[in-house]
């Protein structure tokens, strides 16, 4: 987490269920979240802070119950080894968010990732949005 989001008043308010997945680590029920089978054109931001983490060009169908990605933004998550699981838990670098957890060997995209995230923990921005910012 950068120097910038110690101060609470960057970070946006949460709901309670959001406070639950992205602060405390929580887990959406699967098949619940808005973006599970959600393939509009654009990039997920971090509900918390913002930040750029994933493309719509690297979501994919997968019947895991989250909205899957096989990639992310550049240097945008962290990957935390979970000693007790084995997974490995993935936040965002801006603000530390939880975002959910990233699996590798599983043969479901030619990347071999996938990045399992919680739709609570995600903003999608169209893409004609995105390119009027730029």
């Amino acid at each position: 987490m950068t120097d910038d989001f110690k101060d609470e008043e960057n970070l946006r308010e949460l709901t309670p269920e959001e406070e639950r997945i992205i602060v405390y680590k929580g887990t959406e029920p699967p098949f619940s979240g808005e973006y599970y089978a959600f393939f509009k054109n654009g990039v997920y931001t971090c509900k918390r802070c913002n930040a750029v983490l994933f493309s719509s060009k690297d979501k994919f169908k997968c019947e895991c119950g989250w909205p899957a990605f096989d990639d992310e933004i550049k240097k945008s998550i962290i990957k935390i080894p979970e000693s007790d699981t084995g997974r490995t838990e993935i936040c965002c670098k801006k603000c530390g968010a939880h975002l959910g957890h990233v699996f590798k060997g599983e043969h479901l995209t030619e990347k071999n990732t996938r990045y399992c995230v919680n739709s609570l923990s995600l903003l999608f921005v169209p893409e004609e949005e995105v390119e009027k910012k730029n």
